[in-house]
């Protein structure tokens, strides 16, 4: 999948940017009100993976951690050049769904692109033009 435009518009009514998703959910965590706390740029192709999952399962996805600024990034042990930093990633929970079934349903549906990453507890999803998986440990 060849990377797409960011996102630059909303509505201002609600804030959405999709059909399931708003773009307050994709904030940054941290405490300091980085710009990304305030107005977090979110990657079009990782929306339509996140859709995606949204569709197959038909269960609310819960995005734990969008985008991130680099010293939130830094305190939660993200790698130096996340996918987070650029509004590329998000790790997401399906409701009443484990994450091994999550990886298993986008590792399917994105077999040539797309990092993903299962933990105990989230799905890690990105739209790097490039297959990457992993398993990791919840920290």
């Amino acid at each position: 999948m060849p990377h797409s435009l960011y996102f630059a518009t909303k509505n201002l009514m609600n804030n959405k940017i999709s059909k399931h998703f708003t773009r307050d959910e994709f904030k940054c965590n941290c405490s300091h009100q980085c710009i990304q706390s305030r107005e977090p740029t979110i990657d079009c192709d990782l929306i339509k993976m996140l859709e995606a999952v949204r569709k197959y399962f038909d269960k609310p996805v819960n995005i734990t951690s969008g985008h991130r600024c680099s010293k939130y990034n830094s305190e939660v042990g993200g790698v130096k050049h996340s996918f987070h930093l650029l509004g590329r990633a998000a790790d997401i929970q399906v409701k009443d769904i484990a994450p091994v079934e999550v990886y298993k349903f986008l590792n399917l549906a994105y077999p040539e692109v797309g990092g993903i990453g299962k933990y105990n507890s989230f799905t890690h999803v990105d739209s790097r033009c490039y297959k990457a998986r992993w398993i990791g440990i919840d920290g």
